[in-house]
């Protein structure tokens, strides 16, 4: 359940606004992207540290999403994972394990990078405030405002200019998962059918309530 957490974290990881700017105002360009991002698509590599900072896990793949609270998350390294979610239902497909995990929409996201960047409570869930720079880049910063049953800790959204560069998530046992986007594509025309998950014959499938 943990990387289904993380992975749903990633869902964050997504697009980008376009060309930079001088000054810009990190907070301001956050709720720029909120607004005017109404699908979008990107490549995405994902760290993750344990809490002492010394062990890390790589992965990669794409992702693709619609407003309102519809994404499909595509690992392909190490290993293959599918993340759906159709806007009532999360579907996690690990191909490994030949499973499905299902989750209601409102269970799975809360107070989430999934919900900030693809819903539209982000001043309700979250408290947020510009942050240092850090890497070239320029920080949101991002508290869940209900602390007790939280998954993420805290989380820093980077944005080089007014492009979604980065995303910075630390859970609730204090793992760290930094998550770098490239070919990032803003508002592509997106199939209904890519956020559909019909599970595979044979897999057992989990109905988490």
């Amino acid at each position: 359940m943990t990387q289904f957490r993380l992975a749903l974290s990633g869902w964050v990881l997504l697009l980008s606004m376009s060309a930079s700017a001088v000054q810009a105002d990190p907070l301001e360009t956050l709720r720029d992207f909120t607004r005017d991002a109404k699908t979008g698509r990107a490549n995405f590599s994902q760290t993750v540290s344990a809490p002492d900072g010394l062990k890390k896990k790589t992965s990669s793949g794409s992702f693709e999403f619609a407003r309102p609270d519809r994404f499909r998350f595509s690992y392909t390294k190490p290993f293959e994972q599918q993340i759906v979610a159709d806007g009532r239902k999360v579907w996690l497909y690990d191909l490994d394990l030949n499973q499905v995990t299902v989750r209601a929409m409102s269970q799975a996201l809360g107070a989430t990078p999934a919900s900030l960047l693809a819903g539209g409570a982000m001043d309700k869930d979250f408290e947020l405030s510009n942050a240092q720079p850090k890497d070239g880049l320029d920080w949101v910063q991002a508290t869940p405002r209900q602390k007790e049953g939280a998954t993420v800790q805290t989380l820093r959204i980077g944005f080089r200019g007014k492009t979604l560069a980065a995303l910075e998530i630390v859970d609730a046992f204090g793992q760290r998962s930094l998550l770098q986007f490239s070919a990032v594509e803003l508002n592509p025309k997106l199939a209904d059918e890519t956020f559909r998950f019909v599970p595979p014959k044979g897999v057992d499938v989990i109905e988490s309530r």
